[in-house]
């Protein structure tokens, strides 16, 4: 009876738990994983000593991914170009059935620009900023976590918001519709012009794949730069392949997944991958190329047959 009451109690939390867990990690493998050696924390646990249930298991989950963090910081060292959070996609017009995830991307701080920002803190500046400026853990736990001082945990969480700062403010969703629209119109006309009217003077691409398949092994930066780059793949896959993804949220927002194409006597195999968008004052910002099939293991790919990558 009192595992089934305290499962039911942990349920309850489970959202929100996974919103921390995405948020200090970037990964939804991973979240997931921290939620449930939480779960499993929880269920050997003297809980008449825990008085806040949500707090506790906030905390729990906030030292699980600074474990976690750091594994990944070590992993990055070895990785084939740029990396990118995994991406969580949702349908245009929400899941049939009820999602944990759709809770974690509907708050604005999950976006990708945003994700990415989070991904250039160290993994102590990530998880004191998340923790306080995300979900108002106090600093005095927060330096629990850390291992540091409550006055260093201060420092670190103001580090953090420094450079999360620099990242593009999120705008109305009709407002980023709009302006990925105009881009993909622009590049199936295949007018370089066109395309570059639909971008930042500033835009960029970044993509991640780890060297398993192809993107940009590095930032493109610059809106001529980032036409000519889309145009090319376009060259080289096909105009077919490369817009006949199927739109859907990225991280909240609109972008696209694509389950690639197996090619033809004139063009290239088209990797399946996801592409999220920044807009930035009505234009396109950013493009996330993320083609590193580790990372799409739970995205369901538009290959007409229903298998997940």
């Amino acid at each position: 009876m009192r595992t089934a009451v305290l499962a039911d109690a942990f349920e309850q939390h489970r959202p929100h738990l996974l919103s921390v867990a995405y948020r200090l990690t970037g990964s939804v493998a991973d979240a997931e994983d921290a939620v449930q050696d939480a779960w499993l924390r929880l269920d050997g646990a003297d809980t008449d000593r825990i008085d806040d249930l949500r707090a506790w298991l906030t905390t729990v989950v906030g030292r699980l991914c600074l474990d976690r963090l750091r594994s990944a910081t070590a992993r990055r060292e070895n990785y084939v170009g740029q990396w990118l959070p995994e991406p969580i996609v949702t349908p245009l017009g929400g899941s049939p059935a009820p999602d944990p995830l759709e809770a974690v991307v509907r708050q604005e701080d999950s976006r990708m620009a945003a994700m990415v920002v989070l991904d250039t803190l160290t993994p102590a500046q990530r998880v004191a900023f998340v923790l306080h400026d995300g979900f108002t853990v106090p600093f005095d736990e927060i330096a629990g976590i850390l291992d540091v001082t409550p006055a260093s945990a201060r420092q670190l969480a103001s580090r953090g918001r420094r450079a999360v700062a620099a990242a593009p403010p999120p705008v109305p969703a009709a407002e980023h519709v709009e302006a990925v629209q105009r881009l993909m119109t622009a590049l199936a006309s295949g007018d370089l012009a066109a395309v570059v009217a639909a971008l930042d003077p500033d835009a960029r691409v970044i993509g991640d794949a780890n060297g398993v398949t192809r993107t940009a092994v590095n930032v493109v930066v610059g809106a001529e730069r980032f036409a000519r780059f889309f145009l090319g793949l376009m060259q080289r896959y096909g105009a077919e392949a490369f817009l006949a993804g199927t739109p859907a949220l990225v991280n909240g927002e609109l972008g696209f997944v694509s389950g690639g194409g197996p090619g033809d006597e004139t063009h290239r195999a088209f990797a399946g991958r996801v592409v999220g968008c920044t807009v930035r004052n009505g234009r396109v910002w950013a493009a996330y190329d993320m083609a590193n099939p580790d990372k799409l293991r739970g995205v369901l790919l538009d290959r007409g047959d229903g298998d997940r990558a």
